[in-house]
């Protein structure tokens, strides 16, 4: 007889095994699943219920394994929380942004640096960039940075230009660009990191306590979404690294913490120089209380589509001139890869674009030739625009693909008008071949970039609807209970732990995500709507717990 520390029953419980089982009732011991019946609740005669056990009783609310979601960006997300909010809503016009620019500079000391977020050039009145100019007017006396949407571009004031050395004579860099006017002069208008760096280099620093905290508001949303497992998808310095590592240690934030860290760390003379990837992943298990671990080495190979930075094969819809950029010459990008797979990192590449995902492919085929190595599970972030022979080769390879479904519904409208038209635009994250393929595949949220919710992931896949209401590719839509596992067991395997945790099975890690409703039998279109009642970790209550409500 096993002695209980938590019991769920009367509860509608999705385990997602492989068999799609549901259940009535779990038991937790030490933070692992030690029972699951098919009965509301389990007969006394099997458990050992003392006064500490936790009983809840769900009253028909549905039980899921914790959600994980495999790419987004946590700590630039509670940094951001401090910023200025330029996107639309609140704002529709250059002009509301530059008034809320010179409202924050009123109250920010001569010479001190603006952090604005979110601009979106596309759904702004005047459909264009925030340029210098328009920045100058509002604060003349600040340097001035504001991230586009899509945290590929920025656009800058004059002052700011000048704090990172940045003049009208200046270079495009590799795998980025300046915005320029009609004589050739610098527009403020930064184009992918490269363009971006000599300004960030500029940026003040946070201190290491105002990091971790950063991560502790951050989680905070992160667990009231259900999520019990999150990979930071571009740890770039080491004061990132350092921070998660902190936090998970102190437990600052709850969460199991996956670290994708930038290439630049891991070459010659960066902080990790020289490392294997299970020489790494011991650190940070080690430095971290067991709470966070190496998800893999990340590169990026394009920027994103609604920049127009995103490598395409063929041109963009409304830009006909142009094709998009790879970061990286093939033959670097397969070096730079071979050598990452040989000390044994699993490689994680930001990929929108098909030409970039087809280069992404290229060098893990060449890096898989040069060193023969099973179960790597590289992978390709975003996928977008894969076509079908991207898809296939993603399977020959054993490559897996993390989807940001939420394209769909954020920008599908002007990825069909503006960005890819209207062909394109319905194969973008086609994960009905992913699934008819049986390919190792996810969904995520990119948060910042679009908010942090894994149900309206859910939603979008089961959907594909538009702002505008429309369909987008309904032949690309996907059952719900495939969405569900794509951000929980699917996650798990993406992960490395599809044997400690992802599902509801006996001696699996306790992560759990209460509902108030089950997403696999309700409208489908009111998945993105269904509450998050509690979230558990390792048995634990850490949100909701006191306060759940069941009908």
């Amino acid at each position: 007889m096993s002695k209980v520390d938590l019991l769920f029953k009367n509860a509608n419980v999705l385990t997602l095994d492989s068999r799609n089982s549901r259940a009535g009732s779990v038991a937790v011991s030490e933070g692992k699943i030690i029972g699951i019946w098919k009965d509301a609740e389990p007969s006394k005669s099997e458990l050992e219920i003392t006064a500490r056990t936790n009983v809840i009783d769900l009253k028909g609310a549905t039980l899921i394994p914790g959600f994980i979601d495999t790419h987004n960006h946590i700590l630039a997300y509670g940094q951001m929380k401090s910023q200025l909010n330029c996107g639309t809503p609140p704002n529709r016009t250059i002009h509301d942004i530059v008034k809320a620019v010179r409202a924050k500079a009123t109250e920010t000391p001569n010479g001190e640096w603006i952090q604005g977020y979110g601009y979106d050039d596309t759904l702004l009145q005047e459909k264009r960039h925030i340029t210098r100019t328009d920045l100058d007017q509002a604060a003349p006396n600040h340097p001035v940075i504001v991230m586009h949407t899509s945290g590929h571009l920025a656009a800058v004031n004059s002052l700011a230009l000048q704090r990172g050395g940045l003049t009208d004579t200046v270079s495009d860099p590799q795998g980025g660009h300046y915005g320029r006017d009609e004589k050739g002069c610098l527009n403020g208008v930064l184009y992918e990191s490269a363009a971006m760096q000599s300004i960030m280099n500029q940026l003040p620093k946070m201190t290491m306590d105002d990091m971790v905290n950063a991560l502790g508001e951050a989680a905070k949303d992160y667990i009231a979404q259900g999520i019990t497992t999150n990979s930071d998808a571009a740890i770039f310095g080491i004061d990132d690294f350092s921070a998660h590592v902190k936090a998970a240690e102190k437990g600052v934030n709850p969460m199991r913490t996956q670290l994708m860290i930038m290439h630049h760390l891991l070459r010659e003379g960066g902080v990790f120089e020289g490392y294997s990837a299970v020489e790494l992943d011991r650190e940070i298990r080690e430095r971290s209380g067991g709470m966070a671990r190496l998800d893999s080495a990340k590169l990026f190979q394009d920027g994103s589509i609604q920049g127009l930075t995103g490598a395409l094969r063929k041109p963009y819809y409304q830009n006909s001139e142009v094709l998009g950029n790879l970061v990286h010459p093939q033959e670097v990008f397969n070096e730079e890869v071979a050598d990452l797979h040989q000390r044994g990192f699993r490689i994680a590449t930001h990929g929108n674009g098909d030409r970039a995902i087809g280069s992404i492919l290229e060098a893990y085929g060449y890096a898989l030739s040069k060193h023969q190595r099973s179960d790597h599970r590289h992978r390709i972030e975003h996928v977008q625009t894969a076509t079908p022979e991207d898809l296939a080769k993603m399977k020959e390879l054993e490559v897996a693909g993390s989807f940001f479904i939420n394209h769909v519904y954020y920008w599908g409208d002007r990825h069909e008008k503006i960005f890819l038209g209207p062909e394109r635009a319905s194969r973008i994250s086609p994960l009905a071949e992913a699934v008819k393929l049986n390919l190792l595949f996810t969904l995520h949220s990119d948060c910042p970039i679009t908010p942090i919710s894994p149900l309206f992931s859910v939603w979008a896949a089961v959907n594909r609807l538009t702002k505008e209401g429309g369909i987008l590719g309904p032949e690309q839509r996907i059952d719900a209970m495939t969405a569900l596992k794509s951000m929980t067991i699917y996650g798990a395997k993406l992960n490395f732990a599809e044997n400690i945790s992802g599902s509801i099975e006996i001696g699996k890690q306790a992560d759990f995500a209460v509902l108030e409703a089950d997403p696999t039998t309700v409208n489908p279109e009111e998945i993105k709507d269904i509450s998050i009642l509690a979230t558990y970790i390792d048995g634990q209550p850490v949100y909701g717990h006191e306060t759940i409500k069941t009908s």
